[in-house]
């Protein structure tokens, strides 16, 4: 792949009057800021409904998208609402409120329903097909039970076809109301994704590897998908053992999967789910890959993660008539050679981390001189802390370690060191990043505007209304950052269109970078 750039940007912290981001006219504006940033790329989070905790890797179907995001604008501009309905919602302000979200955003999309032209082929054609006909039959028992988890419906726990068939019948506008929601969002999404494209930018998209215990996927087809005790419940969760974090490991709570059993048909449901996620976005980020060659698994009912074992994935075989699809793999964390060479074999590109590089250690892999071009590098995640806290937080020994480690890397791949202050620091560690051999270099634009921990957009292990509700003003989108972002693009050659003018270089010599 040709050397590009591009940020790590959720829907959801767009900005937005109305309590979180859109598919609307910021999302619009984001493309033309990446454009003219030199930036190709636009990596979403998981664009899934949320559940507890409101965070995109828990969510309650793998194949459903969030009407949260669905944009108010465009349907005052189509009638299907007013511009009064919207603007008298105490919507918050600054972060993401999801309990205003919960209690006024489904009203009005309803309100919506009730005025949308029912008779309109493609809506007609959008039920006959069904795609999301699973998640709005969920969604709307899930309502009718007062959002209690599945297992507490009764008669309609264990997806009884009979006794679910007669709920959809006597509740088929709650039904077509569910479906109504993901037929906006494809709507404003396709047209979203082709502005994009048209304007030289690609969207990469993040699949969760796991669902949720409360899903879609466990209501109706957990035999065959899942470990299961005789009873249908789950016999194992996901997590990770003991380490240097933590005494007693980590549990996640996600149903663990049934490899073996989904051998049997060639492992259909990854790989429809795989074809989905490519019909969405133009290259898709597969979270914690390296559940495809080996797993965590702890038996359900246990107190902590110490009694858990790994166990073989099904490694390339699951991918076997996939090809050559434009997948990155999340391969962090810790790794030992037979996962490294497992992953490898699978053959797509991996992920490198900035704020992991500086250890001391000259051949650590999250380097920027060590890095090759099939990889794909980033300042952070989604779960680390920014790149200015990362950096400006370090103290004594670490920090002098640090300092030098970030000299040696800038005089390996030819950036200049500037550490007159902790945003010099963030400054020059994304300048080595793009200066790197990674075919694509990516970053939270938190990190290009050295924001502190206020910007972190999720704290891993904890359940915080800080989590997932950061959101950007536009005037952060400024032109200056514009100019300073295709400055690196165009030094580092990473910019589509080559351009670099007479302007952009009087800028870079006065020293912005």
């Amino acid at each position: 792949m040709k050397k590009t750039a591009g940020i790590l940007m959720p829907v959801s912290s767009l900005p937005s009057p109305y309590g979180i981001g859109t598919l609307g006219k910021s999302a619009y504006r984001f493309v033309n800021f990446l454009r003219d940033a030199g930036c190709s790329l636009w990596q979403v989070l998981p664009l899934q409904p949320t559940s507890f905790g409101d965070s995109p890797y828990q969510t309650c179907s793998a194949g459903a998208l969030n009407p949260y995001f669905i944009d108010l604008d465009f349907l005052i501009r189509d009638g299907l609402l007013t511009r009064e309905e919207v603007t008298s919602v105490d919507w918050g302000e600054g972060r993401v409120d999801y309990g205003k979200l919960y209690r006024f955003r489904i009203p009005l999309l309803k309100r919506a329903f009730a005025r949308f032209d029912k008779s309109l082929p493609a809506w007609q054609e959008f039920r006959r097909e069904g795609t999301y006909r699973d998640y709005a039959l969920f969604s709307a028992l899930k309502d009718a039970h007062g959002g209690a988890p599945f297992e507490e419906w009764g008669d309609y726990a264990d997806g009884n076809a009979e006794a679910v068939s007669a709920f959809a019948r006597e509740h088929d506008e709650e039904v077509a109301f569910r479906e109504f929601t993901q037929f906006l969002f494809l709507r404003q999404w396709r047209q979203l994704k082709a502005y994009a494209n048209a304007h030289g930018v690609r969207i990469v998209g993040d699949m969760p590897f796991y669902v949720s215990r409360d899903s879609v996927e466990m209501w109706k087809y957990r035999r065959g998908l899942f470990v299961l005790d005789e009873a249908g419940r789950p016999a194992a969760q996901a997590g990770v053992p003991p380490d240097a974090f933590s005494s007693t490991g980590q549990l996640w709570g996600n149903p663990v999967y049934d490899f073996e059993a989904m051998k049997e048909d060639g492992y259909a449901w990854w790989k429809g789910r795989i074809r989905s996620a490519l019909a969405l976005y133009d290259i898709v980020r597969i979270d914690h890959f390296i559940g495809f060659v080996r797993y965590y698994s702890v038996p359900e009912g246990e107190k902590d993660a110490r009694s858990g074992s790994w166990n073989r994935g099904p490694g390339k075989e699951l991918f076997e008539g996939v090809g050559d699809a434009p997948i990155v793999a999340e391969d962090l964390g810790l790794i030992t050679e037979e996962v490294r060479r497992g992953i490898d074999k699978i053959g797509f590109p991996g992920m490198k981390i900035l704020q992991h590089a500086f250890d001391g250690n000259p051949y650590n892999e999250h380097k920027p001189s060590n890095y090759t071009e099939r990889f794909f590098a980033y300042t952070g995640t989604h779960d680390n802390l920014t790149l200015y806290s990362r950096l400006s937080g370090m103290q004594g020994e670490e920090r002098e370690r640090m300092l030098s480690d970030l000299r040696s890397e800038c005089g390996k791949v030819g950036v200049p060191f500037r550490g007159g202050s902790d945003r010099d620091l963030c400054r020059t560690a994304l300048r080595l990043l793009y200066a790197s051999p990674a075919s694509a270099v990516l970053f939270p634009l938190q990190d290009a505007l050295c924001l502190g921990e206020e910007g972190r957009i999720n704290r891993p292990s904890e359940v915080s209304p800080l989590n997932w509700s950061f959101r950007f003003r536009q005037s952060d989108f400024s032109s200056s950052l514009k100019v300073r972002l295709r400055t690196l693009a165009a030094e580092s050659g990473r910019l589509g269109d080559e351009s670099f003018n007479e302007k952009d270089k009087k800028i870079y010599q006065k020293g912005i970078l």
